[in-house]
């Protein structure tokens, strides 16, 4: 697609304004109803994917969105949108993965971590061509293209040059079950922290602030990390599921996934403390 940057920019622009006079009040919390990935959408969700939307019907192409609270449908200008099931590949110019608010938890309580993750690409996780995240609280801007490289607000970033695990700063959810697996890592690696937002800290990972990102549960949505994959790829990073394989599979608000990424320096002794 033409200048995937310019669609993305408006995008974050019009969700930044937009929850601007949400952020802090009471009612940017309150439960509206159960989105179409299966978890309570909240006001400033609402509002944010509002936005969205509405740049995406004034960009007039046959895109196939795949967001958080409206799930999966076909937009073509201000015509009425058409249900994915109606549609095949040839029907759509390109698909676009969009969670308008990734970090809702901290938004809400005042964290000023959270923000807009957009993927562009075809029909499956491996063929996204364009990835883009923002700060919503910094204004802090990822982005990468297959090919040409990562960067934070347009200056080229890559992983870090770490290649000791003992040294390892690393980002990582689990549910209780994974107790063990998270006690053998906080043994192992100099330090963990969770912040909230998963598609910043897969930036964080391309930018070297991190040197990697786990997560156990099996539960890491297509919208979370289509576009933080592609982001550490081009930085220099590995991505893989917790057996090893690359990532790929439907872009679909139904799957679900682990996930493994480094800054690829060690990425096979960090799948081996992890394994199975």
């Amino acid at each position: 697609m033409d200048n995937p940057l310019k669609l993305c920019s408006a995008i974050s622009a019009a969700i930044d304004d937009a929850i601007a006079p949400v952020i802090g009040t009471a009612d940017s919390g309150r439960e509206l109803y159960i989105g179409a990935d299966g978890t309570p959408t909240k006001k400033i969700d609402e509002v944010a994917e509002n936005a969205a939307l509405e740049v995406l019907r004034d960009d007039g192409r046959r895109i196939l969105l795949i967001s958080e609270e409206c799930g999966e449908k076909v937009i073509h200008g201000r015509r009425a949108e058409i249900e994915r099931t109606d549609v095949t590949e040839s029907d759509i110019d390109f698909t676009l993965v969009l969670d308008p608010l990734d970090g809702t938890f901290n938004a809400v309580a005042g964290i000023p971590f959270y923000s807009v993750s957009i993927a562009i690409g075809g029909y499956d996780l491996a063929d996204i061509s364009f990835g883009y995240v923002r700060n919503l609280y910094s204004g802090e801007i990822y982005h990468a293209e297959v090919g040409n490289g990562a960067y934070r607000n347009k200056k080229r970033i890559s992983v870090s040059g770490n290649d000791e695990l003992q040294k390892f700063s690393v980002t990582a959810y689990a549910y209780r079950t994974d107790s063990t697996k998270i006690s053998d890592l906080g043994r192992t690696v100099r330090r963990i922290r969770v912040l909230g937002s998963a598609s910043l800290e897969l930036c964080y990972v391309a930018a070297g602030v991190l040197d990697a990102f786990v997560d156990f549960r099996r539960y890491l949505r297509v919208i979370d990390i289509a576009a933080g994959k592609l982001i550490i790829e081009e930085s220099g990073g590995s991505v893989t599921d917790t057996a090893g394989a690359r990532l790929r599979g439907e872009l679909s608000i139904g799957s679900r996934m682990s996930m493994i990424a480094s800054n690829g320096q060690i990425h096979g002794q960090l799948l081996e403390l992890i394994a199975d």
